[in-house]
């Protein structure tokens, strides 16, 4: 795979899925780069202007559509992917209102998420 544009940003509060994500997409050569949360994503002081954002919907002090919004509010348009154990329909609706790409389910089985990413970064597989 050849990457076109920047990091994937990780948000959850769960360090398991952090950190599992990261060695996944690693070994698929992106550039990723991990959060906590929110607060600490939004204490980075030079955000990138390019990659795309995976971020879980269910965190302490906010979730992942509010942390969406705080960035969209602070000019941050990166895509954004919703990541979940339990999504709904209104989640589905709710994201897709705020600009999420898409909610994609936990555990993550069948590649989608990797997908997700792929074209939120613009990257296509392939020689290097």
């Amino acid at each position: 795979m050849r990457k076109r544009t920047g990091p994937v940003l990780i948000v959850d509060d769960d360090a398991a899925v952090r950190h599992s994500l990261k060695f996944a997409l690693e070994l698929e050569g992106l550039d990723v780069r991990l959060y906590q949360d929110g607060a600490e994503l939004l204490r980075e002081a030079a955000l990138p202007r390019t990659g795309c954002l995976v971020v879980d919907y269910w965190m302490p002090g906010m979730d992942g559509l509010e942390l969406v919004g705080q960035l969209r509010d602070r000019a941050v348009d990166l895509p954004a992917i919703l990541i979940t154990a339990r999504p709904t329909d209104d989640l589905h609706r709710r994201a897709s209102h705020a600009g999420c790409r898409g909610v994609i389910e936990k555990p993550f089985e069948d590649g989608s998420l990797l997908d997700g990413i792929r074209d939120a970064l613009g990257t296509v597989q392939g020689p290097q």
